[in-house]
Formats: structure tokens, sequence, C-alpha cells
């Protein structure tokens, strides 16, 4: 096997969707145990929301109906949700990305790449075609975008069917379109994976247009949140000191990273302050070259010069200068 890893040999199956976040294919050629990794190829948050603390009906009961309303009745307030759209919880943005397209019969989805990939393998599973441009039956809007942080203009959702997927709005929630789901037809993803670097707890939210809200809580069934993502989900968007302290503290870390790369001759295409995308001379090179020092990152299929770079822990600073 060849020392540097592409994106098709870390995705195998059908869909072949390329993703960052698995070591496993990085650890085969170049050693060590998980621990050993520094993962950069995600976007998620190395300074974790405090989990609280869980008793034994939080993992033993099903999900209780209150602890579910609490949770999202602090959505509401924490995204300012206007009070005729609805509010979803779902073990994760992914699996309601899976569900969407199922709202409505397939034709044309307008996509503008490159983006997030789950959204087009979901819509294409679904039946649908596939546009980049011009008008369409439905429309997805990553914002701000992955992986070059674009932000869309509210007056560029417009059609009958518009998926505004808010995954990474959290740390710039003055840029969030929320006041769209009050409009027939529109429907905001929120992952609480992200900004609050809890990935593993399976947590995401729907909200919008209650009649297709209506449909997605249908198909995806009762007790759909686990009991600890409930109660961890409600702490954490009921504490608006860590979100604050938080984004003031992921912007002086974007920052210093960007100083960084910069410094060692990448040049900043954009991103968001949880992952930065850099142009480089040759992109699978400096991807070997951090591998060679445990240090994971995502490079694309589409581009051989793009590499993108997460956060590293507060430990993992020192690491990565001398791996660059």
């Amino acid at each position: 096997m060849s020392a540097s890893v592409s994106e098709s040999q870390i995705e195998t199956g059908a869909t072949q969707r390329d993703h960052g976040g698995n070591l496993s294919v990085a650890i085969q050629v170049y050693g060590g145990d998980r621990t050993d990794w520094i993962d950069l190829s995600t976007g998620i948050n190395p300074d974790p929301y405090p989990l609280p603390e869980f008793d034994t009906l939080d993992w033993t009961a099903l999900p209780d109906t209150s602890a579910n309303t609490q949770l999202e009745q602090a959505a509401r307030e924490f995204w300012n949700i206007p009070a005729d759209a609805a509010v979803l919880p779902a073990p994760g943005a992914s699996a309601l990305i899976a569900l969407l397209p199922g709202l409505a019969d397939p034709r044309w989805v307008r996509i503008e790449t490159p983006t997030y990939n789950e959204h087009a393998a979901a819509f294409a599973n679904h039946g649908w075609s596939l546009t980049g441009s011009g008008p369409g039956e439905a429309c997805v809007a990553v914002h701000p975008n992955n992986p070059d942080g674009r932000l869309w203009r509210a007056d560029e959702i417009t059609a009958p069917l518009s998926i505004i997927d808010e995954s990474f709005c959290d740390i710039c929630p003055d840029q969030s379109l929320m006041a769209l789901t009050s409009r027939p037809g529109v429907i905001i993803l929120k992952s609480f994976g992200k900004f609050w670097g809890l990935a593993g707890m399976r947590l995401g939210f729907a909200i919008g247009d209650p009649e297709l809200i209506q449909r997605l809580a249908n198909l995806q069934g009762p007790w759909a949140v686990s009991g600890p993502a409930l109660k961890a989900g409600t702490a954490a968007l009921q504490d608006p000191d860590w979100a604050n302290s938080t984004r003031q503290s992921l912007a002086r870390d974007a920052q210093r990273l960007d100083q960084l790369a910069i410094s060692r001759g990448a040049a900043l295409v954009g991103g968001t302050d949880l992952f930065r995308l850099y142009e480089v001379d040759d992109a699978a090179q400096w991807q070997e070259r951090l591998a060679k020092a445990h240090i994971w990152s995502r490079i694309f299929p589409y581009s051989r010069t793009y590499i993108r770079l997460g956060l590293p822990p507060q430990t993992g600073w020192e690491r990565l200068e001398a791996a660059l």
C-alpha cells in the first residue's frame, strides 16, 4: 500500500462518500493507536462541552417526553426560533439528511459544489437529479459552507423545498438564517456535534415548516434521541456563557492556525473558526508529512492543492508546528 492515503481508500462501500474523521486506514499505513493521533480531518471542537452527570434512568429508561419538550424549549431560546416554526430533535444531523429528500417527489435539486457530499448522496438515493446551478424543486445551502466557509444570503433561498444546513453556524450566530423558518418549505438543520464537540452524542435538530417537520417526525419514529443526549443537549443549550467564551477561544485558535500554516507556505482559501481550508503546492504531500507525525488531515478528490485542517487540542499545537 502506498504511504499516501487517498480519500477512496478511506471510504469503502457502494456510495464511495469521502469524509474526514476516519483514522483506520491512516493507522494501518502510518502505525500507532487511535490515542496516538491528533485528528484534524474533522471540524469538531477539540474542547467539548463538559458532560452533565448521568443517572441510571438516563441509560435504562425510555427517553422521557418531558425531557424532549425541555430540549425543544432550550433550542427555541438558544437559536431564537420563530414561534410558528416547529422543532424536531434527532439522533444527529446525518440521520435527518438521509430522510429529507423523501419530503417531496424526486425531480431536480440544486446543490452547489464543493460542499458536504452527504446531501447529494441522500438526494441521489431517493431518485433526485442533481444540478449545481439554476432553479430546482429543491435546494441545499450549507451555511457556512464546508469546506470553504461561504455564507448564503436569504434572497438566494428560493426553492419550494429549501434545506439550510447550519451545522457550523453556531460559531457565527449573527449570520443564521433562522428567520426563514417561518416560510413554507424551509428547514434548517443544526448539529450538536461540531460547536459543542460532542459528535459521539449523536444529536441534531430540524427546524422549520411545521407540516414538513411533522412528516420527518413520523418517518423518524418515537424515542429517537437517547436519554443522555436529551440531558446533555438541554444543559448545553441553556449555557450561553459557555457558548460565548467558546466562540472567542475558537476565533483565537483559528487565527493561530492561519499564522502557522501561512508561515509554512500555505495560502488561506476560507473556512470557519472550526476548520480552515488552505491551498498548498501538493496536498497529498502535506497530508503525508503530517501523518508521519500521527496528525490526520483532510484532502479532497477534486483538488490536488486543497487541504483542510481542524483545530488541534491545546496539547497538540507543538506537535502540529513541528510536523509542518
